[in-house]
């Protein structure tokens, strides 16, 4: 159903014509997650290194080879000479068989083999013992899977911290053209009274002026807002794989802000379930798993097989023949343990780098994870700042209108009442948005 609702979602980006759409930050992190290309890419390589599990499973299995050879040689690989002659003929009398009156004549014969053959055979080896070494590289490629599972896990972090970054960062441009809408329905009220009162005698004309100039300075932000608004959302449209579309609009829930404390964890009790830190527990066993398969390099191997083969003497007259025969292979290297030794302690060397290297990331991933958590306080002991201040120059703008009002100060006393309040205004959007990305940002390296 979830997937449906993303499905109908994309359809409505991708066809403007049909009427705005309006999306929240869950529907962006779900499309992101679904149509980026670094989220399909890592997919596709966890599906490589499940392949290469399946295809490392089958060293388990006989290897079954066939072959076919035939030849024709210019000259007999084999030639048999016999010189001729008389031959005595036995007439079954021992007596006469030394000193035999009777003689047959055989010609020379002269014959040639092997110079048709045909062979074929097939052989089926099962390995026996490899020193660990089909075992092992399973292992490995089991171990790859799971790395793959993970970094696919990161990936997708990434892109969903991206892709709400970019949305927060289009709700703070819509906010801000929100806030700079009512302050041109201000000035538009203002200068109509400034020019009723410049057309009874009671300002001067540079009032009128002031107004009129602010008011043309607003236009030109209203313009780059615009385009601002544009770049902002063609990013987020490249990240969650939508094509753009300026009708789409992001709904805002920047007044629903929870306290931080509703989403503190220990951070010791998440440290094993970040997926960083797991990958560096696969490096280390990965390491080990090297060393290991290395080791089986140096190991006999045994292998029993059998072979089946078949003859044939083309145009000799003779008929073709078959045969069969078991066997066993021991293979033992015996200069390679020259060098062995120390290749080994490398690998041993490097295990222990790893294994530091995993010791090491505890250290950094609990950083990482207090940096986040001070962010997200400080974020919001930052927004109830700017809230206060909001409601002082809300106060302070109604006060310097009826001043205002009353002839107390000056059009550029008001003014600036004004642009008080909406850069406050500002401030508070950027605060707040930075809020929700930073608690986003928290809940990432806190493993949820």
């Amino acid at each position: 159903m979830k997937n449906l609702q993303i499905l109908v979602l994309i359809l409505a980006i991708m066809h403007s014509g049909y009427g705005q759409t309006q999306l929240t930050v869950e529907q962006i992190k779900s499309m992101a997650v679904k149509n980026n290309s670094k989220v399909k890419n890592s997919t596709l390589e966890l599906e490589a290194a499940k392949e290469s599990k399946q295809e490392m499973f089958t060293n388990y299995f006989p290897k079954v080879t066939a072959s076919a050879l035939g030849m024709k040689a210019i000259d007999p690989l084999l030639e048999i000479k016999m010189k001729g002659g008389n031959l005595p003929v036995y007439d079954g009398n021992p007596a006469n068989l030394a000193g035999a009156s009777q003689f047959a004549y055989m010609p020379d014969v002269n014959m040639g083999l092997f110079n048709q053959v045909g062979l074929g055979y097939l052989n089926v080896l099962q390995p026996v013992y490899a020193g660990g070494k089909i075992k092992t590289a399973n292992n490995l490629t089991s171990l790859n899977v799971e790395v793959k599972e993970r970094q696919q896990h990161l990936t997708a972090d990434e892109i969903i911290l991206t892709a709400e970054q970019q949305y927060w960062q289009v709700v703070i441009v819509q906010e801000k053209q929100k806030t700079l809408e009512g302050y041109i329905q201000f000035l538009d009220t203002l200068y109509r009274q400034v020019s009723a009162a410049f057309k009874s005698g009671m300002i001067i004309k540079n009032d009128l002026l002031k107004v009129t100039i602010k008011q043309q300075e607003l236009q030109v932000s209203k313009i780059q807002l615009a385009n601002e608004r544009k770049l902002a959302l063609m990013r987020l449209c490249q990240t969650i794989g939508a094509e753009y579309n300026p009708e789409i609009s992001l709904s805002s829930s920047l007044a629903d802000l929870s306290e931080p404390g509703n989403y503190f964890v220990a951070h010791n009790t998440v440290l094993a379930n970040r997926a960083e830190y797991q990958l560096f527990e696969k490096a280390a066993e990965a390491s080990r798993l090297e060393t290991k398969l290395k080791r089986a390099d140096y190991m006999p191997s045994l292998g029993v097989g059998v072979t089946a083969y078949y003859m044939d003497q083309f145009e000799s007259g003779l008929s073709g023949a078959g045969n069969g025969m078991a066997y066993a292979s021991l293979n033992v290297p015996i200069s390679d343990w020259w060098g062995a030794k120390h290749k080994l302690n490398e690998l041993k060397l490097r295990e222990s780098i790893t294994k530091n290297s995993l010791e090491e990331s505890k250290g950094l991933l609990l950083l990482q994870m207090e940096k986040a958590w001070t962010d997200i306080v400080e974020l919001d002991q930052k927004i109830h700042l700017i809230q206060a201040m909001l409601l002082q120059t809300q106060e302070n703008l109604a006060v310097s209108q009826k001043s205002y009002n009353n002839g107390m100060i000056q059009l550029s006393d008001l003014l600036e009442a004004q642009v008080l309040k909406i850069e406050t205004c500002d401030k508070l959007i950027e605060a707040k948005s930075q809020y929700k990305t930073a608690l986003t940002k928290y809940l990432q390296v806190t493993a949820r």
